[in-house]
């Protein structure tokens, strides 16, 4: 599998990279960023952590305002992060923000148009692992972490995959999908007007049904915008309560929705998931 290298910036010993292929999985030319600790210059395969952003953002995101790279240097841990959705000019789209082009929100989509590109939860769970383990010196020790959409993502794939993952983490996670405005378009363009089909991509419904559990942090900023209408964490915290799943949720005063609320905490997420990746 071919893949071209787009940029390549020194960071903490490391080095920060952004690559384009072409995805079979999603009928279009992918990009991904990826960060390499220095601890690969000496020959170590590193564990992995999987970034999934959120609405209308793409693979820079987090590489540029979370300032994660510093930690993943000390750990010694790899940072991928793909984009939200397909991109291309014949990839479906819509003119809101929060659906088409940078809101794939993980899913497989089913139903036309949506379903010719829109496979992110196979992209992400398969096809981009399997490339970057090709291509680089990453192994296959797996967690995966994300905000908001991407923290949705996270989440389900976590819980529908128990084997991948060693944890997972999220930052104001969009919880329970099938409930919230932004859930519904989506799901309801992506998925059908069936919304039974909707069940396995809510990480609420899925974590109350858990019987694999996989380690999960959750932070939300208590000043979040979206937080009664679109995150509803109470729903989560319902679902681990009655399933006895290992979630620790914290509720940030004063913290909102953006990429500063992350930066002052993304420490003790990749410490956390450094924790089960070197069990």
């Amino acid at each position: 599998m071919s893949i071209e290298n787009l940029s390549c910036n020194k960071s903490f010993d490391g080095w920060n990279k952004q690559y384009s292929h072409y995805s079979e999985t999603l009928n279009c030319t992918m990009r991904f960023a990826i960060y390499l600790p220095p601890q690969v210059s000496i020959g170590d395969k590193v564990p992995a952590l999987y970034w999934l952003s959120g609405l209308t953002c793409t693979d820079e995101n987090f590489m540029h305002k979370a300032g994660a790279q510093r930690i993943a240097a000390e750990l010694g841990m790899a940072i991928i992060a793909p984009d939200t959705s397909p991109r291309g000019d014949d990839v479906a789209d819509d003119d809101g923000y929060d659906l088409g082009k940078g809101a794939g929100f993980y899913v497989n989509a089913t139903e036309a148009p949506w379903n010719r590109h829109y496979r992110m939860y196979d992209y992400v769970l398969n096809e981009l692992p399997s490339l970057v383990e090709s291509m680089f010196p990453v192994s296959e020790q797996r967690s995966i972490s994300g905000h908001s959409m991407g923290g949705h993502g996270a989440l389900v794939l976590a819980m529908q995959n128990p084997e991948r993952y060693r944890s997972v983490s999220a930052f104001s996670p969009i919880s329970n999908p099938v409930n919230c405005p932004w859930g519904k378009k989506a799901f309801n363009a992506y998925l059908g007007k069936d919304t039974a089909a909707w069940a396995d991509y809510d990480a609420s419904l899925l974590m109350r049904e858990a019987r694999q559990f996989v380690p999960a942090l959750v932070d939300q900023g208590e000043a979040d915008d979206f937080l009664t209408e679109q995150l509803k964490p109470e729903a989560l915290e319902a679902a681990a309560s009655h399933s006895g799943y290992p979630l620790e949720l914290n509720r940030r005063e004063g913290y909102d929705h953006s990429y500063y609320f992350i930066a002052s905490f993304i420490e003790q997420h990749l410490r956390f998931h450094a924790e089960h990746l070197t069990r």
